[in-house]
């Protein structure tokens, strides 16, 4: 099974000003998210970024600002709850339904799924594991970036992704996500992606 671009959709956990200095490897981690939505808002992939408690820990950090796609606040470790009406639009009305008897309207039109949901953020074993495991649970294909992904421990973060993938996540890298994405050389932003990549 491999990723396709169509169906997919990037969520970038809690990236935040105040939480990145105690992060491990941050700067690898925010190089690697930085790729990760450069990649995806060239390939047309909608991202959608949280900030835990955002009074408290602060904005997403500069650099990855410009490629967070839709900005969602919340309190709640898990961020689910405030993501799932971006991820799975409702459906769209058929008609007027005020004007027509109900055996005339038109059925509402489901709304273009994409089911792959690409992840990464920290903390890795607080936040992003909880909205993953969440997701996987709203039945959601759940996708976890390793390199882009960290806690304050490498212990904790190492945890998280045996728990992640013993519930069904399947683990990969940013290259390993682009490349799917990609699908081949003959792909028009190929070269492009390439360059991101590198």
């Amino acid at each position: 099974m491999l990723l396709d671009d169509s169906q997919s959709q990037l969520v970038l956990v809690d990236y935040q000003r105040k939480l990145m200095p105690a992060i491990h490897d941050a700067q690898g981690v925010l190089a690697n998210a930085l790729r990760l939505a450069r990649v995806a808002r060239a390939l047309e992939v909608p991202v959608f970024t949280t900030e835990e408690n955002p009074q408290g820990l602060g904005p997403t950090v500069e650099e990855l600002r410009p490629h967070a796609g839709r900005i969602v606040a919340k309190m709640d470790f898990s961020g689910a709850d405030v993501l799932l009406p971006h991820l799975r639009p409702a459906a769209k009305s058929g008609g007027n339904a005020r004007s027509l008897p109900k055996h005339l309207q038109k059925p509402a039109q489901p709304a273009a799924e994409r089911n792959s949901i690409v992840i990464a953020g920290c903390e890795a074993h607080v936040c992003m594991m909880q909205t993953a495991l969440s997701l996987l649970e709203d039945e959601f294909e759940v996708w976890v970036v390793t390199d882009a992904c960290s806690s304050r421990t490498e212990r904790n973060r190492d945890a998280a992704f045996d728990r992640l993938a013993g519930a069904g996540c399947e683990l990969v890298t940013t290259e390993m996500v682009a490349f799917e994405w990609l699908g081949g050389a003959d792909h028009p932003l190929f070269k492009d992606v390439l360059q991101l990549v590198k």
